[in-house]
């Protein structure tokens, strides 16, 4: 067996026919596994040989002191071709077998002769050979440890195993080759003792065959394997239930210990190469740095500043502070490509702190302070006549929107407005209320922009042994900014006081309006409760209750419309009063007051008539229900209630007569038969008690009774002419008279307030 490391490369295509292989499974001495796996092709020897070879400079000396054991499965095969397999182990790895495990087939050796010819051997071979057949290999090796072609449980997958070798090599030989050349590139910059001077004599086409960062990787890559027990995992195991995908041999484990010693010493020297040429490109930045610093401070401090000075107006109009800010933009244009070049060196800057000897510290911060008092005072000099020229702009701009504001609310005021009703009152109310705010808003904002105007001009731009006469230009703008907003105010003051008397003039005609409306609207609802009254109310109840009910909800239903009526009228004098104060003619006081007296007259003449007919429907119904309540009636009972029903009904015929002469009636024809029907009926009713009466003999007495009941019969006669349906009438017509009276007296304290109403509303 040779000594030296062979490549998997040298063999792949040998490797890859799997002539043999270590699957990492151990036997009961802890020996590795070697698998042979014969087949039924012609094996080549010196393949074999080869490849066994290669396998066993794998492990370590110790795991080879432990002795192999060697699976030889002959399954597939020809006894002579195991023979000789067998035989060439003892001239490949003749100490390092412990035990040859020959697989037969089942059927087809002769086991005499195979079995003795082995024996016969053992002595000469040095290690034993056994036959046995696949299912019985687990006497000898544990399941865990063997793979599923012999029934075990052990995973392995030779393609795998062999690309993540090739890796390994692959590896090992870069970085081997790599540590050698930056090894040499070190050590050459050490022993000619380099000093800061010097760094840039380095040779830059001194460089190492590999990328040492793609080397670094593929180590990094490995390693994490080998950690994850993928390529070398730990000891024994097996591939069973929960258990790793595939465990490889022990000796591989070497390759881990391997990997991090060769990425410890890359990365030791790899990193000595990186601070070499970092600190020859270091130096050429510092260098690069201050002649860029110097330049730019010189600009800044020389034509910057001189740009500056020379341009401090602030101008008198928008025209003018325009003007100023797009000279300003081009100053400001020039030193932003100056000030780029501050940012990128500022940058460097930094980046060469983070890393920098002490002595390049104190350096390059010396040249940052430098660079940036510089740069700072230059941009806060800029951003301060920005500052000024933006708020120039904006307070000129602000004193014009102001003055037109002004000049427009002025315009509004002067011209006179003749509205045509109340919402356009509102409407041109809230627009001057709209225009006056407008200008309350624009003048505190010109104080605003004249308060910051004067505050940013009275702070110099420059250190005060700069701003050599700047200080009385500014004193003349901030008292030209005072009298404007002085001005300003003035005439906002004279059109506020304009606008108060325009404000309480419109109020009051909005109230005028509003009266007009409202007692118009009274009438509207006066006429409407004049309608209802004729239309909808016609039922007179179906006994007494209902009828009392129902007059003390059309006594509310007066009230409603007395209430409606008095409001229209105080609506109509309050209308006079505001037109004598506005000095101006109502539209429609003139015959609202007419209007409203016609209807109100009407609804009383309708009212009146529904109260009196409620009346006798409700005396009609108490005396019904007493009569047919009561055991003993007399005769004039029930003829007082045939003659109080009769009345009733006769006046359900008769119209309303309103003044103007014309007649309506309450509800339609069937309304006012449906009315006169339950009247009727309650007739029937009180005639059928009658009857019953007459029948039991107790309505009338006889002529037998002696002369005290004739006495009693001619009082109740005469009660009867008296309190009879003749008598009801009468007092009925009395009760018309006195309310026809009242109403006449009304009426004349009425006209007499009208006609004085009326001529107060022809003399607005």
């Amino acid at each position: 067996m040779s000594n030296l490391m062979m490549e998997a490369t040298t063999i792949l295509p040998i490797l890859k026919k799997k002539l043999a292989f270590l699957s990492g499974g151990k036997d009961r001495r802890s020996g590795l596994i070697l698998t042979i796996p014969l087949c039924s092709d012609q094996t080549s020897m010196e393949e074999l040989s080869a490849t066994l070879d290669y396998l066993l400079s794998i492990p370590s000396e110790k795991c080879k002191a432990r002795g192999f054991t060697v699976i030889v499965d002959g399954r597939r095969s020809q006894w002579n071709i195991v023979k000789t397999v067998v035989l060439m182990l003892q001239n490949v790895i003749p100490a390092e077998v412990s035990l040859v495990c020959v697989v037969k087939p089942d059927e087809f050796w002769d086991k005499k002769v195979t079995h003795f010819c082995f024996w016969k051997e053992k002595d000469r071979l040095g290690f034993e050979v056994i036959l046995v057949s696949a299912n019985k290999l687990t006497r000898y090796i544990e399941p865990c440890q063997l793979t599923d072609d012999f029934g075990g449980s052990l995973d392995y997958n030779h393609s795998d195993w062999l690309s993540k070798r090739l890796v390994f090599e692959k590896f090992t030989k870069e970085s081997t080759s790599l540590l050698d050349e930056l090894s040499i590139i070190n050590e050459a910059d050490k022993s000619s003792s380099l000093d800061k001077d010097k760094y840039g004599s380095l040779d830059c086409h001194l460089l190492p065959s590999f990328d040492p960062e793609t080397v670094l990787q593929t180590g990094h890559e490995l390693l994490s394997e080998l950690q994850q027990r993928r390529f070398n995992g730990s000891e024994g195991g097996g591939g069973g239930p929960g258990g790793p995908a595939w465990c490889p041999m022990e000796e591989e484990l070497l390759a881990q210990p391997q990997v991090m010693k060769l990425l410890d010493s890359l990365r030791e020297q790899y990193t000595r190469y990186q601070e070499l040429c970092r600190q020859r490109s270091k130096r050429n930045q510092l260098e690069d740095i201050h002649t860029k610093v110097m330049q730019v401070v010189t600009w800044l401090q020389g034509p910057g500043s001189e740009l500056l000075k020379s341009h401090q107006a602030i101008g008198d109009s928008i025209r003018a502070a325009q003007a100023l800010q797009q000279k300003h933009e081009e100053i400001e244009s020039q030193h932003s490509e100056w000030f780029a070049v501050y940012v990128e060196l500022n940058q460097q800057i930094a980046a060469l702190l983070n890393a920098g000897e002490e002595e390049e510290v104190l350096e390059l911060k010396s040249l940052q302070q430098q660079l940036s008092d510089v740069c700072y005072r230059q941009a806060a000099q800029l951003e301060t006549r920005q500052n000024v020229l933006q708020a120039a702009h904006g307070f000129h701009s602000t004193t014009q929107e102001l003055s037109q504001q002004l000049d427009g609310l002025l315009g509004v005021l002067c011209a006179d407005v003749a509205p045509a009703d109340g919402a356009a009152i509102q409407q041109n109310l809230k627009m001057l209320e709209e225009k006056l705010q407008i200008v309350e808003t624009g003048l505190t904002s010109l104080r605003q922009k004249g308060a910051l105007l004067m505050e940013q001009m009275c702070g110099p731009p420059w250190p005060a042994e700069e701003s050599d006469g700047s200080a009385e230009d500014q004193q003349g703008n901030v008292q030209q900014i005072q009298a404007i907003i002085d001005e300003m105010q003035m005439r906002k003051q004279r059109c506020e006081d304009m606008v108060d008397v325009r404000r309480l003039k419109m109020l009051q005609m909005v109230q005028l309006f509003k009266c007009e409306e409202d007692a118009l609207q009274s009438v509207e609802w006066l006429s409407e409760l004049l309608d209802a009254l004729l239309k909808t109310h016609v039922r007179l109840g179906d006994d007494a209750q209902e009828t009392r009910t129902m007059l003390d909800k059309h006594r509310k239903f007066v009230d409603v419309a007395q209430s409606t009526y008095d409001y229209g009228r105080q609506l109509l004098q309050a209308t006079v009063v505001l037109c004598q104060s506005l000095r101006c003619t109502t539209r429609s006081s003139g015959d609202t007051l007419p209007r409203l007296n016609r209807v109100w007259k009407q609804f009383t003449v309708s009212s009146d008539e529904r109260q009196h007919r409620l009346e006798l429907a409700l005396d009609f119904h108490s005396a019904a229900e007493t009569v047919l309540q009561e055991v003993c009636v007399e005769a004039t009972a029930l003829d007082e209630v045939d003659s109080s029903g009769k009345t009733l009904l006769d006046r359900l015929t008769l119209p309303v007569i309103f003044p103007d002469g014309s007649e309506h009636f309450f509800g339609s024809p069937s309304e006012t038969a449906m009315a006169a029907e339950g009247v009727r009926e309650r007739l029937l009713l009180v005639e059928e008690r009658r009857l019953q009466l007459q029948a039991a003999g107790l309505a009338y007495r006889g002529d037998g009774d002696d002369e005290e009941e004739e006495e009693e019969e001619e009082e109740d006669g005469e009660g009867r002419e008296g309190g009879g349906g003749a008598g009801l009438l009468k007092g009925q017509d009395c009760k018309l008279d006195v309310i026809g009276e009242e109403l006449n007296e009304r009426d004349e304290a009425e006209e007499e307030e009208d006609e004085e109403l009326l001529r107060d509303t022809q003399d607005c």
